[in-house]
């Protein structure tokens, strides 16, 4: 990411890709580690610039989501959910993520997908998981690079001509996360326990708690309860 932004401040085109075979000091949102072993994922980024507004950035998070589950389902046939915001997940396993930064006029959008990883370290294996793991072996990163760049280019397509509206509802339809399920949210100062109740219209989360109030959940780490 730190390369694809140094390109897109020198004026690289739109669609501009940096990847590396391995990272190390891959990072996610808040400033979590990403785990990137060597020849085993996709750890890619994009420079993409689109005529939207920095307060357009979290729908951008779920149309990239999008852009990601469908490239999965079309290489592997793998039936992938999304856990809001930015979590690919493969049963209650994440196998994808994704970190999207506004840097001047351009957004680098970070996408990382555990593919051939036959384990994760031990402080991870309870939740993570790759596209081997679940069945598919030795999948073709370059198969899902080219499958993966096709799917972002057409959410963001969708999302630039039919709006966010458009993005808010194919994403309600392929997240299960989205509407009637029992969460809890980490958040620096509190947890938050409830059922999802939809997304707002600039993509945040709605958890509504058993007292009936609704939070608009702007950050913070969704779980199942």
């Amino acid at each position: 990411m730190t390369i694809a932004a140094r390109l897109g401040r020198d004026g690289c085109a739109s669609g501009t890709i940096v990847g590396a075979d391995g990272q190390v000091a891959g990072i996610g949102r808040h400033g979590h580690t990403w785990h990137s072993e060597n020849c085993a994922g996709l750890y890619v980024s994009i420079v993409l610039r689109l005529p939207l507004a920095a307060r357009d950035l979290p729908i951008l998070m779920l149309a990239l989501g999008l852009g990601t589950q469908e490239a999965i389902t079309q290489v592997t046939g793998l039936a992938a959910d999304l856990r809001w915001p930015n979590d690919v997940l493969l049963g209650d396993r994440k196998c994808a993520g994704i970190l999207a930064q506004l840097d001047g006029d351009a957004v680098i959008a970070g996408i990382g997908i555990n593919v051939n990883h036959t384990q994760f370290p031990s402080e991870i294996a309870p939740v993570a998981t790759s596209l081997f793991l679940a069945g598919r072996r030795s999948v073709s990163r370059e198969d899902l690079l080219v499958s993966l760049v096709h799917s972002v280019e057409g959410c963001c397509r969708i999302l630039s001509e039919e709006g966010s509206a458009a993005i808010l509802r194919m994403f309600s339809r392929a997240s299960s996360y989205v509407q009637g399920r029992r969460v809890r949210v980490e958040q620096d100062d509190r947890q938050i326990e409830g059922v999802t109740a939809g997304l707002d219209p600039s993509g945040f989360l709605i958890v509504r708690s058993d007292d009936g109030k609704e939070t608009t959940i702007l950050a913070g780490g969704v779980r199942p309860a």
